[in-house]
């Protein structure tokens, strides 16, 4: 599908005289998977909270599905997207199934429906309903409970979910696997626009149909991985890439010694 998800027309967003974002266009493709890679400070994750109407643009139009943002009920522009964070926040009193089923509940689903939906969910994100409905996110590990975090995202069938930064905080081993699963989860499903911020270049690269490489404000590329990787736009986008070159030969200079 070829139709606009999400569109920034000439958005910009200042705090006082510092300005975040800078004269901002672009557009996400209905169904795609698509990176925001950029170091702290560089716009990423206020470009995405304004998306969902948690920031507001001092000028310029954000639209989703076609419509602009200020002609949405933002309350139910939410119950539309799904967003996971690298904190996770489940509630540590709930069990995972009711932690899962939050949004659902709310929306007045029966509980039928609602354990049926917690069970394909968990099975999913490879959790067996069976061995982990019932526990509680403390007796969960880091990855699990980031599983579980996806698993409530997609809760209500949203055709968008937000992902800033999500697997920021876990270890080399489980982050690759959860990346896996991303990608798995967004081949399977249908109708779904995956928008995943990260300031990792291995993981944007990997997960991302396209990449959009912000610098203070602005995007410095956005591509497939394959155009950022050999055709970088700017000198940014080139150092990006020189620093993962740089492990790599440090790398190999320790085997070869």
């Amino acid at each position: 599908m070829t139709n606009p998800a999400i569109q920034f027309e000439n958005v910009s967003k200042k705090y006082g005289s510092n300005t975040v974002i800078n004269h901002l266009n672009f557009t996400i493709p209905a169904d795609s998977l698509v990176t925001i890679l950029g170091s702290s400070g560089c716009g990423k994750t206020t470009t995405l909270k304004m998306i969902n109407g948690l920031i507001q643009p001092t000028s310029g139009t954000v639209s989703i599905g076609g419509q602009p943002l200020d002609e949405w009920n933002l309350i139910d522009l939410r119950r539309h997207i799904g967003y996971v964070v690298q904190q996770i926040g489940l509630f540590p009193h709930m069990t995972i199934a009711d932690n899962i089923g939050v949004v659902p509940k709310m929306l007045g689903w029966n509980p039928t429906k609602i354990q049926q939906r917690v069970n394909e969910l968990l099975r999913l994100v490879q959790l067996e309903p069976q061995q982990f409905a019932s526990r509680y996110p403390s007796q969960l590990s880091g990855g699990q409970q980031q599983r579980v975090g996806v698993a409530r995202a997609l809760a209500a069938n949203p055709p968008y979910v937000l992902f800033d930064e999500p697997f920021g905080a876990l270890d080399a081993l489980t982050r690759l696997s959860l990346q896996k699963e991303i990608k798995r989860i967004h081949q399977t499903l249908q109708n779904k626009t995956f928008l995943f911020v990260t300031h990792d270049i291995n993981e944007a690269l990997f997960l991302g149909e396209k990449v959009m490489v912000m610098h203070h404000g602005q995007i410095e590329q956005f591509a497939t991985p394959a155009e950022v990787v050999n055709h970088p736009a700017t000198a940014f986008v080139k150092e990006l890439l020189g620093t993962v070159r740089q492990n790599q030969a440090l790398w190999a200079g320790d085997r070869d010694e």
